[in-house]
């Protein structure tokens, strides 16, 4: 299972992507765009949950690309991946880093990356990722 660490190395490692400290917590930008952040649950996130059990792992959160998009990585039903509803009408999921697999986090932190990266950044990363 990941952890906040494997999070930082993963976005590092991708083209001009920072870790930066936002209010005590870690959050990962590209050119200023934050495109992951940690994400602990308020007493209203937990009043929220009701008799459900939040998740108490560590929870990071994610920008899609738009709402189309959270709903299909929603409707993927990959363990780990879930919104609440604060995040109504914006486009980012939470993962719950105790139970999401290695490969998706990897992939939803490069689509996070790719949908905050300028187009021509962007471009010519997937340009030198094709073979």
């Amino acid at each position: 299972m990941p952890t906040l660490d494997d999070v930082a190395r993963l976005a590092v490692a991708l083209p001009e992507t920072e870790e930066r400290d936002r209010r005590g917590a870690r959050i990962w930008c590209v050119r200023d765009k934050v495109l992951a952040w940690e994400r602990p649950f308020t007493k209203a996130d937990i009043r929220r949950f009701g008799d459900v059990e939040p998740p108490r792992s560590p929870i990071v959160a994610l920008r899609v690309a738009d709402l189309g998009e959270k709903e299909a990585v929603l409707a993927g039903g990959s363990a780990g991946v879930f919104t609440i509803p604060h995040l109504d009408g914006f486009a980012a999921v939470l993962v719950e880093l105790d139970a999401v697999e290695d490969a998706v986090l990897g992939e939803l932190l490069t689509d996070a990356w790719l949908a905050c990266a300028p187009n021509r950044l962007a471009d010519a990363y997937l340009a030198a990722r094709t073979p």
